[in-house]
C-alpha cells in the first residue's frame, strides 16, 4: 500500500464523538477543538446520565466514555497540539487520528514529537520525508546529528529537486526519488527500537501549497506498514534517483 493509499485508508476510519446532555455552547466548542480533525462531533440526550459526558465511538462499536472538561478544560479556544497531555484520554483511543489543514510550521512541531521519541530509544529506525531536497536542507544538520545517537538508523527521503546546491549530511541515509508521493507528502515514522509502545508516525500530503492533510498514528500495525513499505519500495538509495528507488506511480 502506497503512501496516498495509507492516508485514504485512515481517512476511513472516521470516528464520533457524542456529547450526551450538553450545556450551551460546549458542542460548538468541541467543534472548534477538534476542527482540523477527522472527528464528528454530534450531540444528544439521556433521561439518566451527567451533563457534558462524550462517547467516542466508530460506526457502533464504543470506544471510550470522558467527561467533556478532560477534552476542553481551561484550554477552550486552544487549537489541540501533538501531545498526549492535552487530552490523553482520547489520544488513547485516536491511534490515528486526522487533521485536515497543518501548515508547514505544525507539520515541523509534530515531527518533532517523533524525533525526540527515536532521540530517547537511541535505536532502531527513523525515517522522515520532507519533499525535496532544498526543502529537507534547513533540517539537515538535525538528521544528522539525530543520526549520530546510539545504534539509530535513520532514513531521509526527498525528490531530487535542490539537490545541485545541497550536501547531504554525512549521517542518514539519503534514499532520493522522483516519485510522485515522495515529492507530494511530508511523513516521520519511528519503528519504536524494538518497543512496541515506541511507535509512532506522521504522515500528510500537500494537497494545497503549504497546507497538508494527514495523520498521525501510535498503531503499531499502521507503523509497521508505512515503514515496510518505505524499506522495499526505496529500499537502494540511488545517486540521481532515477533508477532501483523509483516509486509505485512512476
Amino acid at each position: 500500500m502506497g503512501l496516498f493509499e495509507l492516508i485514504a485508508t485512515v481517512d476511513a476510519e472516521e470516528k464520533t464523538l457524542t456529547v450526551f446532555n450538553p450545556e450551551a455552547g460546549v458542542a460548538t466548542a468541541l467543534r472548534e477543538h477538534f476542527a482540523d480533525r477527522n472527528l464528528a462531533i454530534e450531540e444528544a440526550t439521556s433521561d439518566a446520565g451527567p451533563r457534558n459526558y462524550a462517547v467516542l465511538s466508530r460506526d457502533d462499536q464504543f470506544l471510550a466514555a470522558l467527561d467533556v472538561s478532560d477534552v476542553l478544560g481551561d484550554r477552550k479556544g486552544v487549537a489541540p497540539g501533538f501531545t498526549r497531555e492535552t487530552y490523553e484520554v482520547v489520544l488513547d483511543e485516536l491511534d490515528e487520528t486526522m487533521f485536515t489543514s497543518y501548515d508547514t510550521e505544525r507539520m515541523i512541531a509534530a515531527s518533532k514529537e517523533i524525533e525526540d521519541r527515536a532521540w530517547r530509544g537511541a535505536s532502531g529506525e527513523l525515517h522522515a520525508g520532507f519533499q525535496t531536497c532544498s526543502r529537507f536542507a534547513s533540517q539537515a544538520d538535525v538528521y544528522d546529528h539525530i543520526a549520530r545517537r546510539g545504534s539509530l538508523d535513520v532514513h531521509v527521503y526527498a525528490h531530487p529537486e535542490g539537490s545541485g546546491d545541497f550536501e547531504s549530511p554525512a549521517g542518514p541515509t539519503l534514499h532520493l526519488s522522483t516519485a510522485t508521493e515522495i515529492h507530494d507528502t511530508w511523513f516521520v515514522a519511528y519503528d519504536g527500537g524494538g518497543v512496541e509502545a515506541a511507535k509512532c508516525a506522521l504522515l500528510a500530503e500537500e494537497r494545497m501549497p503549504g497546507s497538508f492533510y494527514g495523520f498521525w498514528t501510535y498503531d503499531p500495525e499502521t507503523v509497521d506498514e508505512l515503514v515496510d513499505h518505505l524499506r522495499t519500495t526505496y529500499a537502494i538509495p540511488e545517486a540521481d534517483g532515477r533508477a532501483a528507488d523509483r516509486g509505485p506511480d512512476d
